[in-house]
């Protein structure tokens, strides 16, 4: 991640495409670099279950370009996987007005961390992910020190082998990008690296959880036309039945496509498939089976 790319020396005598093709070349390279990681993923990502499983809540927390992507990945998960706005949470220095402003200073600030955590009353059921590139940010490294102490579940995500926030962490994914195309800039591949972490989190957490079945969003909330269009679509190709009888099962259940999916596979009742649902943790998957 730092150092200079002696690659992309060039990029200002390049044309554009020559450009993309170099950012391109580099990009390719954050794949390679997660998979050397991949077993400590997936450590993370069953410390994270068993938290979201007895009742505890997932936070992110970090500065800049770290802290937005992890306000990204919280924000998304409502939508996506119909949970509780409260269940993901994503931190990041400066409030607000650093997501679309720029107040980086913030990252130095070791008491705002604290003041963060405390608004948002995180207790040792919780667990905390700290993002960074470097894994130094006095910001990041500060919260988790502090939710340590409250006995949370910590979780380090950084771009740097040698980082300090690997000797606070209970567990640490380090990913080893390489020097960015324009030196220091890392929003590019040590932000593109973050992303790809935290979809892997946040996505193989919810499934685990039961938020889907197959690759369908089976746990969508149809708040609006689009998204009941979308239930439609998903019970339909869960069922493989046509739109009729799937609007027809969709109007007893309230538009729940889990219960509809089970009323229309096993043949019963709304209060029966709910009932079922209930009795496997609400997983599709495990209902059907059972």
């Amino acid at each position: 991640m730092s150092g200079r790319n002696i690659n992309t020396m060039d990029l200002d005598s390049l044309t554009t495409l020559e450009i993309i093709r170099k950012i391109n070349e580099e990009d390719e390279k954050v794949s390679k670099a997660i998979k050397e990681e991949e077993k400590n993923i997936a450590i993370a990502v069953n410390i994270i279950f068993n938290v979201l499983r007895e009742g505890g809540k997932m936070f992110y927390i970090g500065s800049g370009t770290s802290g937005k992507l992890g306000v990204i990945d919280a924000s998304e998960c409502p939508p996506t996987f119909g949970v509780d706005d409260s269940l993901v949470q994503g931190i990041i220095s400066g409030g607000d007005a650093a997501i679309s402003g720029w107040l980086e200073h913030t990252e130095d600030n070791e008491e705002l961390a604290i003041e963060d955590l405390k608004i948002r009353k995180i207790t040792n059921k919780d667990v905390l992910i700290g993002i960074s590139a470097s894994g130094n940010t006095p910001y990041v490294n500060s919260a988790i020190r502090y939710a340590k102490e409250l006995g949370c579940r910590t979780i380090g995500i950084m771009c740097s082998k040698k980082g300090s926030l690997k000797n606070i962490c209970d567990l640490t994914i380090a990913v080893d990008v390489g020097p960015e195309v324009i030196m220091g800039s890392t929003r590019m591949k040590a932000g593109t690296a973050q992303k790809m972490i935290l979809n892997m989190l946040s996505t193989t957490t919810m499934i685990k959880l039961g938020k889907t079945y197959s690759n369908l969003m089976v746990n969508v909330k149809p708040i609006n036309n689009k998204l009941k269009e979308r239930v439609r679509e998903i019970v339909m190709l869960a069922t493989d039945k046509s739109l009729e009888e799937v609007e027809r099962t969709l109007m007893e259940c309230n538009y729940d496509p889990k219960t509809a999916i089970v009323m229309i596979k096993i043949g019963i009742s709304t209060k029966e498939a709910q009932e079922k649902l209930k009795l496997h943790g609400g997983r599709v998957y495990e209902t059907l089976k059972g």
